[in-house]
């Protein structure tokens, strides 16, 4: 593994373990330049190419699903790892599809289901990139359709 700081391949694992979901090993690893880092090693069931709505085709990235996810959740009561098993939940559920090419939409719609479980906040924030509001009445009338939201 090549260290991020000084560029040389000569590191070594310090500690390796299974993540707490058991999806992933997480290894802590130490340079020779004294710098130490985090890897993780996942299984990849098969390459899924995300089909995008243009019609694009690239390879599905799990650090960009993860980000999206990290930014809709931002601030709020959600620890990392609970964050990090839902991650893991829709990678895997979308392997499990055995598709070779998901489109975009698929995606997109099976984290606003699952965040919708997780956090309401969180599922209106991703759905308001998502689903590309522009305007206040974007927001209101996606708002008025949620149960969570209906006033009592």
């Amino acid at each position: 593994m090549i260290c991020s700081i000084c560029k040389k391949g000569e590191t070594s694992v310090v500690d390796s373990r299974p993540t707490e979901d058991g999806t992933a090993i997480r290894r802590r690893r130490l340079c020779v330049c004294g710098a130490r880092f985090t890897t993780f090693e996942r299984v990849q069931f098969r390459e899924i190419m995300v089909v995008k709505k243009n019609g694009r085709k690239s390879s599905f990235d799990r650090d960009k699903l993860s980000k999206s996810i990290y930014i809709a959740l931002k601030k709020r009561p959600i620890d990392t790892e609970t964050a990090e098993k839902f991650i893991s939940r829709t990678s895997r559920a979308l392997e499990e599809l055995g598709q070779s090419e998901i489109s975009s939409n698929t995606i997109g719609t099976m984290v606003m289901e699952g965040l919708k479980d997780l956090d309401p906040v969180a599922y209106v924030r991703f759905a308001s990139v998502y689903r590309n509001f522009r305007e206040e009445k974007d927001f209101v009338q996606f708002v008025d359709k949620l149960d969570v939201y209906k006033k009592r």
